[in-house]
């Protein structure tokens, strides 16, 4: 049920369940400025690396796809402490870490823990308030991805215990969040079919099909960079500047993340159409100045390029999503909205994983050329179709 009250007291639940994305987000960031920090006293291979970042994806993923659904049933306050609970499990697990075995298993939790968290919470956002709990969905994680990189970086400089401080910082935060959780009102009243709901249902209305697959080259680039950002740029940045810094990796990953949602809310007020093809154009300017940047060892042009390619970060998923969503019937929408992830998070897994390998074998930038190589021709491809539809949309009103 969306709640019916005044402005005023929708605003107390919208804030703590914004809030509660933002720590969930923040937490899925944390480990990523710590990576080459594990690495180098683990000993582990690039490869490993991206299997732990692509674990969280995976579990991410599978979450969202078998229980999405899962509060519509058992309540919003229930699963979402289910959701605090394994993310305060996956927080002990780094505290204990002493082996990328550690890794792999927070990591796992970590994105079941969030795969919940971002149906259920998600879900009590658009209850609360539909307007702006959109808003807050689309702009809360992105926030929550830049503050949780900034506040790891900034402890593993000043805290005495670099890979346990951030999530000590972040256990307290979720419990914070689990006792807010149950003073904001329930939304959803509950009804039977609870493990029925647990069965993935995944279609693309035949309407939908065109739209889908004309994104989809855009949608996938912004998600192999966005995976690669959070398991590999750090290393990149490390081995391309020569700077001991945790600094410079912190903020260029939440440079992206943060100009992203500035895009988001810039898109807000343009067409989709204008939205995407203003995400593909800094994508592909973006893109193109951070391997300036690397190959000329230069942190400022990585930290530059990060800004530009994050707006078409941004730009580009919220202009895929208005691109495709809308076409669908609110029956059809959940199971359309399964496929987009589907998509989006095997982009922001698999490719991160086989770069990683790539790296292993040759070397990070011979990896990274590869890699970006292939975003750029996606996002070319994408920026050819925009441009297209755009003339089909013009010409008949010409003729």
């Amino acid at each position: 049920m969306t709640i019916t009250a005044s402005p005023a007291r929708r605003l107390r639940p919208l804030a703590i369940h914004a809030g509660t994305l933002t720590v969930f987000a923040a937490a899925s960031a944390a480990p990523t400025p710590l990576y080459r920090v594990y690495q180098a006293a683990w000993h582990f291979t690039p490869t490993l690396l991206t299997v732990i970042f692509g674990v969280y994806a995976f579990a991410l993923l599978t979450a969202l796809l078998f229980a999405g659904r899962l509060s519509d049933h058992l309540g919003r306050r229930p699963v979402i402490s289910l959701a605090i609970g394994l993310n305060l499990l996956a927080m002990l697990s780094f505290l204990l870490a002493d082996g990328a075995a550690w890794l792999v298993t927070a990591r796992l939790l970590q994105g079941v823990a969030t795969g919940l968290a971002t149906a259920a919470v998600g879900a009590a956002l658009l209850d609360v308030d539909r307007q702006h709990g959109a808003t807050v969905n689309s702009i809360g994680p992105l926030v929550g991805l830049a503050l949780g990189a900034l506040g790891s970086t900034s402890l593993i400089v000043f805290a005495p215990a670099p890979m346990q401080g951030v999530y000590i910082v972040l256990a307290v935060l979720l419990l914070m969040a689990l006792v807010l959780t149950w003073t904001a009102p329930e939304t959803a009243d509950g009804r039977p079919g609870a493990l029925a709901s647990l069965r993935p249902n995944v279609a693309v209305p035949l309407h939908a099909r065109g739209a889908l697959m004309a994104v989809t080259p855009l949608n996938v680039a912004a998600w192999m960079l966005g995976g690669f950002y959070f398991s590999l740029m750090p290393s990149l940045v490390a081995q391309t500047t020569h700077s001991t810094s945790p600094w410079l990796g912190g903020l260029t990953v939440a440079a992206l993340t943060a100009t992203g949602a500035l895009a988001v809310l810039a898109g807000m007020r343009m067409s989709s159409l204008r939205t995407l093809l203003t995400g593909a154009t800094l994508f592909i300017v973006g893109l193109t100045l951070v391997l300036v940047g690397a190959i000329a060892g230069s942190g400022a042009w990585l930290i530059v390029g990060s800004i530009v390619v994050g707006g078409g970060f941004g730009a580009s998923f919220f202009g895929s999503v208005r691109s495709v969503l809308p076409l669908a019937d609110a029956s059809d929408r959940t199971r359309l909205m399964a496929v987009f992830y589907i998509e989006s998070y095997l982009a922001f897994s698999v490719p991160t994983i086989a770069i990683g390998r790539v790296a292993q074998k040759h070397g990070l930038m011979v990896a990274i050329d590869a890699y970006a190589a292939i975003i750029l021709v996606l996002a070319l491809a994408a920026v050819a179709w925009i441009v297209s539809r755009a003339h089909h949309v013009r010409a008949p009103v010409a003729g």
